[in-house]
């Protein structure tokens, strides 16, 4: 296995990370449960005993071959309080004392379960309990989940979408609330990629908002998402908002979740450059507090383990899913250049999208893995065309890496430097998956369709939203040859999730012939696209 070189961050990264480490100053603290108005649907209740209550449920997550992570919410301060065993009576379960969830992190608390026997089913629960008294454990929320085989015996199953709750299409009861979450449930798949939109921060949640057809979508509504997030109890009840649907409770206990982020946790197509200071929904006009609260509300709910990954705050990662899989978890937020014309002729200042130190990891990374597929997990579309409106100039600006047909620029730049490193390598077996456009495709890039042509054919699938506006399709980008082989995007754009253009993907990997089956699944689960791809080596 070859060894990790060194990295050293580039200024422009060190200019990335001083931008979103913003002084905790502006971080106002802001706790306690929402007060709600509006439609409502059935959701635990605050506990009112002595005893502490957990009514967000748990989530589990980032699982790999080396442990799991178990998070839960307390409606008090309270320590947490996890048992775990292969029987689900919890006969000789093993106990562990977790960490004290209290006002500083808004009362969540997480525990990385390790030394679990590979390739085993588990089942777990969390209580609470007082700090200094004997008898003040809160009732068990239980969860259950299957640990990652280190002998290639055993298929893999996984889902990912992204997009949860945009455009003002939150919670309706009278839909059953987020029933996309209950789809990919029954799917019964070892764990879920969210790709990023995890919240909407900057789409207020009405009671009521015309749907198509002249229909009327209720929405539960809270204090905090009735506005764009501006303060930290606002980014932090957002995330709440979405464990108010029983859907995503009961997914969340079952389904171990591999989260990243993308715009909206903070703003829509924030970069460093965001300018805020025409949005008269904003009072606060600093992006940089806005992803300082953003940033700190998304790792506090997020159930992964970024206080073991090396580096504070850090969203990209590897989760190893034993030989037949690893799973590479960028993150096309952090370190990006801003957003503006995009199409420089040489790398510079403007035109990182992942980031030299993050690519050179991704490399590392990927050069070190025995896995027989390597899922990169992107939160952006590689040759898709995602416009932010014009620059000062007048000129078109991008948000995403295409900027219009032709030869390698700005920010593609980057993206040609590592598809050619990646050729270089002899890398095989590597699929893209992603979110962010609100709509299912299938592309395949190809050098002989492409301008720039030093990289080897490669996939891309695209799925979502989970609960929001769909949208799409977005013209391709030749600089890379994409082709559609499939797309199903709405006949009108932000049309709700009444008109059913809500999709997830879903990834099989068969242990026999080591093949790789990809569908892409609607709303209720139905497959509209499959595709399988043979190992190569």
């Amino acid at each position: 296995m070859p060894n990790t070189p060194q990295l050293v961050p580039s200024p422009t990264d060190l200019a990335r990370r001083r931008f979103l480490r913003t002084s905790s100053r502006f971080l106002g603290l802001g706790v306690g449960l929402s007060t709600f108005s509006g439609t409502l649907i059935a959701a635990p209740a605050v506990v009112s005993s002595a005893r502490p209550g957990a009514p967000a449920g748990l989530q589990l997550g980032d699982p790999s071959d080396d442990g799991l992570v178990v998070w839960a919410r307390a409606d008090r301060p309270a320590r947490m309080a996890i048992e775990y065993g292969t029987d689900p009576s919890f006969r000789n379960a093993a106990r562990l004392s977790g960490p004290l969830a209290s006002a500083e992190t808004d009362l969540t608390a997480r525990t990385l379960l390790t030394g679990l026997t590979p390739g085993q089913p588990y089942f777990v629960r969390v209580a609470f309990e007082n700090p200094g008294e004997r008898r003040g454990l809160g009732p068990w929320l239980d969860g259950s989940f299957r640990t990652p085989s280190l002998a290639a015996d055993r298929p893999v199953r996984f889902v990912w979408s992204g997009d949860t709750v945009g455009q003002g299409w939150g919670i309706n009861p009278e839909l059953g609330g987020m029933r996309i979450y209950d789809a990919m449930r029954q799917r019964n798949p070892d764990f879920f990629i969210h790709s990023g939109d995890t919240i909407y921060a900057d789409s207020p949640i009405r009671a009521e908002q015309k749907a198509e057809d002249g229909r009327i979508w209720k929405n539960v509504v809270t204090e905090e998402v009735s506005k764009v997030a501006e303060t930290l109890k606002e980014f932090r009840g957002r995330h709440r908002y979405n464990m108010l649907d029983e859907n995503v409770r009961a997914f969340a206990r079952q389904v171990p979740q591999i989260w990243q982020w993308d715009d909206h946790e903070v703003t829509n197509n924030w970069s460093a450059s965001k300018d805020l200071s025409g949005d008269a929904r904003y009072t606060e006009k600093d992006v940089s507090v806005l992803v300082a609260r953003g940033r700190r509300a998304f790792l506090e709910n997020a159930p992964m383990r970024w206080h073991r990954q090396g580096l504070d705050e850090r969203v990209h990662r590897r989760i190893a899913q034993g030989p037949l899989l690893d799973v590479f978890v960028l993150d096309m937020r952090s370190f990006r250049g801003p957003n503006g014309y995009n199409r420089e002729t040489v790398e510079g200042a403007d035109t990182p999208f992942l980031g030299n130190t993050q690519l050179e990891w991704l490399m590392a990374e990927l050069v070190a893995s025995r896995a027989t597929w390597k899922v990169i997990a992107a939160d952006m579309p590689i040759g898709l065309r995602v416009p932010d409106g014009k620059d000062a100039q007048g000129r078109a600006r991008w948000e995403a890496i295409a900027n219009g047909d032709g030869p390698a620029l700005g920010r593609e730049l980057e993206t040609a430097r590592l598809l050619t490193r990646m050729r270089q390598a002899g890398l095989k077996n590597v699929v893209w998956i992603t979110a962010d456009v609100h709509y299912c495709a299938a592309h395949h890039y190809a050098p002989e369709r492409a301008v720039y042509q030093d990289f080897d054919p490669f996939w891309e699938f695209v799925a979502g939203p989970l609960n929001a506006g769909s949208f799409g399709p977005n013209p391709l980008d030749n600089t890379f040859g994409p082709r559609v082989v499939f797309q199903k995007a709405p006949p009108a754009q932000n049309l709700s999730p009444l008109a059913g253009f809500q999709f997830f993907g879903e990834i099989n990997i068969d242990p026999a012939s080591r093949a790789l089956t990809v569908d892409l699944r609607d709303l209720n689960g139905v497959s509209q696209y499959a595709q399988t791809l043979q190992a190569q080596g």
